[in-house]
Formats: structure tokens, sequence, C-alpha cells
């Protein structure tokens, strides 16, 4: 299925492409001054959730505030994939060389396509994420980079989420680093300060996977 979204060719061809997806209400746009930060020269593919909730843009359904639409999620997660198959081929960038920076519900959906595809994303960035989806057998991650932002304040993803979260995925032999702020559930300069550092070790260093 199409997403409405925004492409920006980076200037660099070392640099991987930067998926952008934003939280609740958000659009494709949200996350551009996260791009900048991370990592100026990439670019920058930004969608749009196709799901409303009370006319504010997602991309998944849910039955309640942490509780997730589960086949939504699986049926979305696939459209997604199948989306960046086609905007790899229709803007020319590498397919194998994507990382996403999601927030809240795009990070969710960002975990999600690491849930269930190896190949989906060569890294994420995840701001605020919960488990995207419980009792799953995990894709051979083996080395793919993922860095999590967490608050330990958060209303909305508790704590033990974000451990969970990190269990299952260091489980499947992804290379997670965890950050910790002491505040709730909104984006913090230092945490995309310190994602921002973290991109660069990853992926600007010569050590691409």
């Amino acid at each position: 299925m199409e997403h409405q979204h925004i492409y920006r060719k980076g200037t660099s061809a070392e640099a991987p492409t930067l998926l952008l997806l934003h939280g609740t209400g958000g659009n494709e746009e949200d996350l551009l001054p996260l791009a900048e930060m991370v990592s100026p020269a990439s670019n920058v593919l930004g969608v749009r959730g196709n799901v409303l909730e009370n006319g504010m843009p997602r991309f998944f359904r849910r039955l309640a505030e942490g509780v997730f639409d589960v086949e939504d999620l699986v049926k979305r997660t696939q459209e997604l994939h199948a989306f960046l198959d086609w905007a790899a081929e229709e803007y020319g960038f590498d397919r194998s060389r994507i990382v996403a920076i999601g927030y809240s519900n795009g990070a969710n959906i960002a975990a999600s396509l690491l849930f269930h595809r190896e190949d989906a994303l060569q890294g994420a960035i995840l701001h605020h994420p919960m488990v995207p989806l419980r009792d799953k057998t995990l894709p051979d991650l083996s080395g793919v980079p993922v860095f999590i932002a967490a608050g330990r304040r958060d209303p909305i993803c508790p704590p033990q989420e974000t451990e969970d979260l990190n269990e299952l995925l260091s489980g499947a032999g992804a290379d997670v680093k965890l950050h910790w702020e002491n505040g709730g559930h909104q984006l913090s300069r230092s945490e995309v300060g310190m994602a921002s550092s973290w991109f660069k070790e990853k992926f600007l260093q010569g050590e691409q996977r």
C-alpha cells in the first residue's frame, strides 16, 4: 500500500538512508529535525502512517492505550516493508542500508519490522518504544545495531516494557544500546544527542554491517 511520504536525497553515498516514523498524530515531516541532528548527509524518507485514530495518523490500530490490534499491526508491518522495497527502487537508494528513526507509535512499527524480517532494517533508533507483540520467535538479528531511548517516568511505556524489548532484541542477536532518561514519554534533546553519537559510531566510521 502507498504511504504519503517525502524523500530527500542526501549528499553522502556512504551514509545509510534514514526512515522517519512519527508518533501518534504526527506526519512525515515531524522527525526531520532529528534526521538533521543524527546524519545530515543521509537520504531521508519520511513516512506518514495510514491509520487514523480520531483524525490522528498512526501506523497501526490499537484497541486502547498500550493495547495493540495485533492483526492490524502485522498487516501494516508487511505493508511498510513492501513500501520500503518500492521506495528503494523508485528513488534509487540501497534497500539493505535503511536505518529507522521512530518515536512512540513510529518506534513500535520500526520494532515490529525487526520482529518480522531480518532484512527489513540495517539498524534502528527507537525513542520510547513498546514491545510490538509477544510470543513471537524473532528472526536472526545478529549484529543489527539498535538504540533504545526510554524514560524512567514514562506513563505510556513503563520501564519493564523497555527492559522486555531490550531482552527480546538482544536475545535475537541484536546489538542493543539502552539509554535511560529521567523524564516521561516526551522526546528530549539529550536522548537525540546520544542517538546521534551512537549512529556516528555504528554507521559512519567504517563499521557498516
